[in-house]
């Protein structure tokens, strides 16, 4: 067996593992990253980019369209071909030439093959058509940055039946003439908004509602517009079994009886560690489950304390802490400065929003859905500001009231809501919908990360005519 080593390992090559390698080769260490798929992970190639790409070119069409003048210019529908030959594109056709080519040219060696975790600090890589091994010591530390894959959850038929998961969805090479879909979260709601306006037949199928983690609002909007573009969305509604026929049509049978007919199935109902065979069991962890991390991002046992003093870590999705890849690569800037610290006998940073802790992923979480209306939301919603035990004061304000918005398009509709802290007077979550909110986010995140007093932000005077004008308007209806 050939071995190797580094001082660090990490397993999973996604834009969390990039970014962890980026950050040890900064800081004066070794690092090596193990791969059994393609370099960049879900997000270069079935989930970010690829549905994103997918769902602008109707937003664009959209937009024109509420836009006298740009209107009067449109004169055809969306050409489905070209929508999915820009999404290959921005998928680069799932090839990792390029990516793998960073790897290299910042110095971190890539193993391509399944990475499992064999001793402590030791992960065994299997490579090539002759499953030949290689061991990959590791000085310092190994991470987990393996992400997670699509839930399949146990409906009869269900799997048999062959379904898109997220994957399937963002790499379709057609668009089906009817598509159910299982689901009403992020990638449910996206990929409804998708397929509709590329001239499907959806049917969603939301037994928990749509965006049920959202403000409630969000997802009204969200159904109300789905609705209106011809989508049938069924709130309540929960598969019982599932059935392809040999034509290939996909017949869902509801919990009430009713039977929904469709080319192909889309789930999308959560997701599930890609943690089943990394040698989890090895360090007394069981296989296929979350891994549970302390503040800088150590994996823990069932008591609390490091996994074998502390030399394994784990980023991204497979810790749960937030499932969203811009977290995950914060993660991975935290993770890869606190191994060098460790490693160099530094100062750990570790205390609330210090360079070594990711502190942002408790209560300053930026999302956008990029749904029609989009929702971009950071911090906690009102409900969940509630149960944290915060007093807190609920101010929402029309988008459509503002000046800006009539500008940027006809018949503006958008809503905004502030949660703010009463007893300290900052703001703890935010939420926008409305046609390119997801541009305002930012702002909003760093009132939350800074904790910026609401006296402090009447100084933080919005340009006009702009949307922006809604922060002077949510303050004003809050008062002084």
């Amino acid at each position: 067996m050939d071995t190797a080593t580094y001082d660090v390992v990490i397993i999973g090559a996604g834009p969390v593992g990039e970014n962890i390698a980026d950050r040890v080769v900064r800081g004066g260490l070794s690092a090596a990253v193990v791969e059994r798929e393609l370099v960049g992970g879900e997000c270069s190639y079935w989930a970010c980019m690829p549905t994103k790409a997918l769902l602008r070119s109707g937003a664009a069409l959209r937009a024109a369209r509420h836009v006298p003048g740009a209107r009067e210019a449109v004169t055809g529908e969306l050409d489905v071909a070209a929508v999915l030959h820009r999404r290959d594109s921005f998928a680069s056709h799932w090839h990792d030439e390029g990516q793998a080519a960073w790897l290299e040219e910042v110095g971190v060696p890539l193993y391509r093959g399944h990475g499992r975790i064999a001793s402590a600090r030791v992960v065994e890589v299997t490579t090539g058509e002759d499953s030949s091994t290689v061991s990959l010591n590791a000085r310092h530390a190994v991470v987990v940055a393996t992400g997670s894959g699509a839930l399949v959850p146990d409906v009869d038929g269900l799997r048999e039946a062959a379904p898109w998961t997220s994957r399937e969805a963002a790499a379709a090479p057609a668009v089906p003439g009817r598509l159910a879909i299982i689901g009403g979260g992020v990638v449910a709601s996206e990929m409804a908004t998708a397929f509709t306006g590329l001239g499907a037949s959806v049917t969603l199928l939301a037994r928990d509602g749509v965006l049920p983690l959202a403000e409630p609002f969000a997802g009204e909007w969200v159904v109300q517009s789905l609705r209106e573009a011809g989508a049938s969305v069924r709130l309540g509604d929960e598969a019982r079994s599932v059935k392809r026929a040999g034509d290939g049509t996909v017949t869902v049978t509801l919990t009430d009886g009713e039977q929904v007919e469709a080319d192909e199935l889309l789930v999308a109902v959560g997701r599930t560690p890609n943690t089943q065979d990394i040698g989890l069991d090895t360090v007394g962890l069981t296989p296929g489950a979350w891994l549970t991390v302390d503040g800088t991002l150590r994996v823990v046992g069932e008591d609390g304390t490091p996994i074998g003093g502390g030399w394994l870590y784990a980023a991204g999705d497979v810790n749960r802490r937030a499932l969203l890849t811009h977290q995950g690569k914060y993660q991975a800037r935290a993770v890869g400065d606190v191994i060098v610290a460790r490693a160099k006998g530094e100062a750990v940073e570790d205390g609330r929003w210090g360079r070594h802790a990711a502190t942002a992923d408790e209560r300053a979480v930026p999302q956008v859905v990029f749904t029609e209306p989009e929702v971009a939301s950071v911090g906690l919603t009102a409900a969940a500001a509630e149960a944290a035990g915060l007093r807190i004061r609920v101010v929402d304000y029309d988008l459509a009231a503002v000046a800006g918005s009539s500008l940027h398009a006809e018949g503006y509709q958008g809503h905004a809501r502030m949660v703010v802290d009463e007893d300290r007077k900052v703001i703890a979550g935010f939420t926008l919908t409305g046609p390119d909110v997801a541009e305002l986010l930012h702002a909003a995140t760093i009132a939350v990360v800074g904790e910026v007093p609401l006296d402090r932000l009447w100084h933080a005077v919005p340009a006009y005519p702009t949307v922006s004008e809604v922060w002077l308007r949510l303050l004003e209806t809050y008062g002084r």
